[in-house]
């Protein structure tokens, strides 16, 4: 069961604009990259379903982030399907977030008070997330759309709010034109997990550019 409901973690992540994406097979990976963001004022993280028993990692996940970082409100993502939604659910996800628009897996979510961040590329595709109870719609690939989708989208419907994923670096530049364009927040993977860094060990790195990333987003909204 979801550690903190929908309204909660809305508020974390509108509070913050910035939520981490990251899958790793290691435990204790995951473990020092979650730390080290949270440490670095991150309070939502998006573990993502991409590997071979990702959701028994997600679950001791939750169970050490319920203790470690216990503002850390801790979501699923890459979810396709009801069916992988309701696992994770049952795990502790406290967001699902998906590539794609699953219309099946909202009522999973809505049940629960879990918000459901469905991937969209299409102004109706959004409309009709919004219509089945998504507060929060992510355009993805961001790189493919850019600023201007987001700009164009809010004009007739500025309810909207929006992540985008995909293209997103954790740079002043790119932050700021998402955010004057009118995101809701970002999503932010590779760019802030450098597969060198991560080998490494570096998770100061990860802190800091967390917090630069923060005090960026925090400036230019």
């Amino acid at each position: 069961m979801s550690k903190f409901d929908k309204l909660a973690v809305m508020a974390k992540i509108g509070t913050t604009g910035m939520v981490p994406v990251f899958y790793h097979k290691n435990i204790e990976v995951c473990k020092n990259v979650v730390k080290a963001c949270y440490e670095g004022g991150v309070r939502a993280f998006e573990f993502t379903n991409r590997g071979d028993f990702a959701h028994e990692i997600f679950g001791e996940l939750v169970k050490w982030a319920d203790k470690e970082c216990p503002e850390l409100a801790l979501g699923i993502g890459s979810v396709v399907d009801a069916p992988t939604a309701a696992l994770y659910i049952q795990l502790g996800a406290n967001f699902v977030v998906g590539p794609l628009f699953n219309a099946d897996i909202a009522p999973v979510c809505n049940r629960r008070l879990v918000p459901y961040c469905p991937g969209c590329g299409t102004v109706t595709e959004i409309g009709k997330a919004q219509e089945l109870g998504c507060d929060l719609t992510k355009l993805f690939p961001g790189d493919v759309y850019g600023p201007n989708m987001v700009k164009g989208l809010k004009a007739p419907m500025p309810w909207s709010k929006i992540m985008v994923t995909g293209g997103v670096a954790p740079e002043k530049d790119n932050l700021e034109k998402w955010f004057k364009a009118g995101v809701y927040c970002v999503g932010m993977g590779s760019k802030l997990f450098p597969k060198e860094v991560v080998a490494a060990g570096d998770w100061k790195y990860v802190t800091d550019k967390c917090r630069e990333c923060l005090d960026i987003i925090a400036a230019v909204r």
